[in-house]
């Protein structure tokens, strides 16, 4: 049975106070630290969906994120690579904004750059099949990140739809996860949860 004293006692957010707050943060901060699981549940939605290509979304994600393992990139750039696609299943018609919101509280500005941008650079590859520019991304030509975004796609995103690669399962990437989103780099909230955390 919930505990009714453990909740805020406000129906009108203009009304709390800073015992509603803490009682609210007291909830929040293992709630906000277990994001990784939700992040990794959201994920495993992929799995199966095809949507008319060679591998599933969940395999191609992951295959992304093994081919940046495997060339060394660090755990930030390996959670990018597999998340890049998460959004996927919410936002089909701007599925790196999803992506980008969901990774922004917890990578370098560089990383965000990269997964908020992949898809008008991965656009270079098919965007013609589609009537579409497929140099839409020379609008960004110049920009301190474009090779690195270049670079992504043409790595790690872009060859990743291959059922022979030797992908490794999510399972192998779960610690990553739950590391990159136990705590915050940038958030509105950052230095209330450091300080409910401490105490």
């Amino acid at each position: 049975m919930d505990n009714q004293d453990d909740h805020a006692s406000f129906h009108d957010m203009s009304l709390s106070t800073q015992e509603d707050w803490q009682i609210i943060m007291r909830h929040n901060i293992p709630f906000a630290q277990n994001g990784g699981q939700r992040i990794l549940d959201h994920l495993k939605l992929l799995d199966g969906d095809f949507g008319g290509f060679a591998v599933d979304r969940l395999t191609h994600s992951l295959q992304t994120a093994t081919r940046a393992y495997r060339d060394g990139r660090d755990e930030d750039y390996v959670v990018m690579a597999l998340l890049h696609d998460i959004g996927d299943t919410l936002g089909a018609a701007n599925h790196p904004d999803i992506a980008a919101a969901i990774l922004k509280p917890f990578v370098s500005e560089k990383l965000l750059w990269i997964v908020q941008h992949h898809g008008i650079f991965q656009g270079h590859n098919f965007f013609h099949h589609l009537g579409l520019d497929r140099d839409m991304r020379e609008q960004f030509r110049g920009h301190e990140w474009f090779a690195d975004t270049e670079e992504f796609i043409d790595k790690y995103d872009c060859p990743a739809f291959d059922p022979e690669y030797d992908t490794l399962p999510l399972e192998f990437f779960e610690p990553m996860v739950m590391k990159l989103f136990k705590y915050p780099l940038n958030s509105i909230y950052k230095r209330a949860m450091e300080t409910e955390a401490a105490e």
